[in-house]
């Protein structure tokens, strides 16, 4: 078992409720990263289904999660429909809820038995970016916070995004992967599309934590093993409030999960 399935492993408990217990080797600054904190909650609610794989999620995070505390989980179904079932779900940490999550679940090819049916097919390729080892490691970058969660991810970073205030873009290229050599999988990707240093890094410098407020993410495909390349951008920040979208390749080069967020840019 890979470091993050049993970092997110739930233990159901009956009645829609589960227990869990975070840990810190996934925070940023003190706090759980937001895609690590939801990832229970998908896997509670994949209990429910005849579906394998969360399509489509959208967490809103009410208050930080944090790591190395016993958890509950509570999860329901909407609708189960034949090919698609919506749930919802939350996490609670000593009596407070800290996140609200909707979610799709359906079978994604090559991991469920609905398959997909053949047809047309449009596919963004991924942008050309030096390979891993000529970027730069997430941990050699000036970003102002404490980064435990890099004793679980391998990020690797642009040349040229790396220097914080350096660029006249808010975009961040690189690459990511598990550090312990755990092979990506669906259930992962919406950590993922949540654990690049913010794009505003390259523009605007040291950002230290960049709390999310909501986060979408879209998942395509089935991930292939290897790194996975991510871009992600940011389109609109206004009033401390930023609006970043994101792209997630495997290593075969097709998309395997797009994500939006607006994130709070703290003084």
């Amino acid at each position: 078992m890979s470091r993050f399935d049993a970092e997110t492993a739930v233990t159901g408990c009956g009645d829609g409720l589960w227990q869990c217990r975070l840990s810190s080797a996934w925070d940023i600054g003190g706090n759980s990263n937001g895609g690590y904190a939801l990832s229970p909650v998908l896997r509670a609610m994949r209990t429910l289904v005849p579906h394998c794989d969360p399509i489509t999620t959208t967490a809103h995070f009410l208050r930080p999660a944090t790591g190395d505390t016993d958890s509950e989980v509570r999860a329901s179904v909407i609708r189960q429909g034949r090919t698609v079932s919506a749930l919802r779900g939350s996490l609670w940490q000593q009596g407070k809820q800290r996140l609200e999550v909707l979610a799709a679940f359906s079978d994604l090819p090559g991991s469920g038995a609905a398959g997909a049916a053949a047809g047309p097919e449009i596919v963004e390729p991924a942008p050309v970016i030096p390979p891993s080892g000529e970027c730069v490691k997430r941990g050699f970058l000036e970003q102002g916070v404490e980064m435990t969660l890099l004793s679980r991810v391998d990020v690797h970073v642009h040349p040229d995004h790396a220097s914080p205030g350096s660029s006249d873009r808010a975009l961040i290229d690189g690459w990511i992967r598990f550090s312990d050599g755990a092979a990506p999988s669906v259930m992962s990707l919406p950590f993922f599309g949540d654990a690049m240093p913010p794009s505003l890094y390259p523009l605007l410098g040291l950002t230290g934590w960049v709390p999310t407020i909501e986060l979408t993410v879209q998942v395509r495909r089935t991930p292939a093993p290897g790194w996975l390349q991510v871009r992600q951008e940011t389109h609109d920040l206004d009033n401390g409030r930023m609006i970043e979208s994101g792209t997630i390749w495997d290593s075969s080069g097709v998309v395997v999960a797009t994500t939006r967020q607006i994130g709070l840019l703290l003084a």
